[in-house]
């Protein structure tokens, strides 16, 4: 097997790639910056919000029995109400959360169906994209998006009788550089600052660490169908 992930510098992204990494699963890391130094981790230097870079990653170099592909990296955008924007970042955040993962769904769905490997895709979503949160209008849009895409793709690949798996996976609140950015943002620009104040404070956050045994725990139980999954139901 073969790990693709995107956005391994840090937070969830860095703590999955060091999991599977110990195991001795061989990692693929596509991102504009890389952090980890292993003898199986492949750094692949690209930004993600450019779709021509996409296009262009040599995924056939990427052949296994079997390829995981985890589209980590996103952003949350603008924490300010819409409507109090200047200049809204929405394709910016639309790009590197929704468009990204599309474009490698679509590049290794293709190549594993002309080599006949096992694809499972596990894309990264959120709370954010079942519950609107005044000031994260472009985060909780582009959320909803990928859970949409997520279950879309699915339904395309069984049409098509592949075996391919796939999840859209909510891991909780976590403790990572996302939320610091939370914390930063002035309550007169995001209503619910304290909450996430208090999160963090209380150590309610979960560890990047722990996010990555528990979707490692989700992905050996026996796969269900079921596309849309939250971490904090997983022991």
């Amino acid at each position: 097997m073969k790990i693709i992930i995107t956005g391994t510098s840090s937070g969830i992204g860095k703590a999955i790639a060091e999991h599977y990494l110990r195991k001795g699963v061989p990692v693929v890391g596509i991102g504009r910056r890389h952090t980890i130094n292993h003898a199986n981790y492949q750094p692949v230097t690209c930004d993600l919000t450019d779709q021509n870079a996409i296009k262009e990653l040599a995924v056939e170099e990427w052949i296994s029995t079997e390829i995981l592909l985890i589209n980590n990296a996103g952003m949350l955008g603008t924490v300010k109400r819409l409507s109090d924007q200047d200049s809204p970042d929405i394709n910016q955040v639309m790009a590197l959360n929704v468009v990204a993962p599309a474009l490698l769904m679509n590049k290794l769905a293709r190549v594993c169906g002309d080599h006949s490997m096992a694809l499972t895709v596990v894309n990264i979503s959120s709370g954010a994209a079942k519950r609107a949160i005044p000031s994260w209008a472009a985060y909780c849009t582009s959320k909803a998006a990928l859970e949409m895409l997520s279950e879309t793709f699915y339904l395309e690949e069984q049409e098509k009788g592949r075996t391919t798996k796939v999840y859209c996976v909510a891991p909780g609140v976590v403790d990572t550089p996302m939320q610091a950015q939370i914390r930063s943002v002035d309550q007169a620009d995001f209503a619910a600052s304290a909450t996430f104040h208090q999160y963090y404070e209380n150590g309610e956050l979960i560890s990047p660490e722990m996010v990555a045994q528990k979707l490692d725990r989700l992905l050996a139980m026996p796969y269900s169908g079921m596309v849309s999954h939250s971490l904090r139901s997983v022991e």
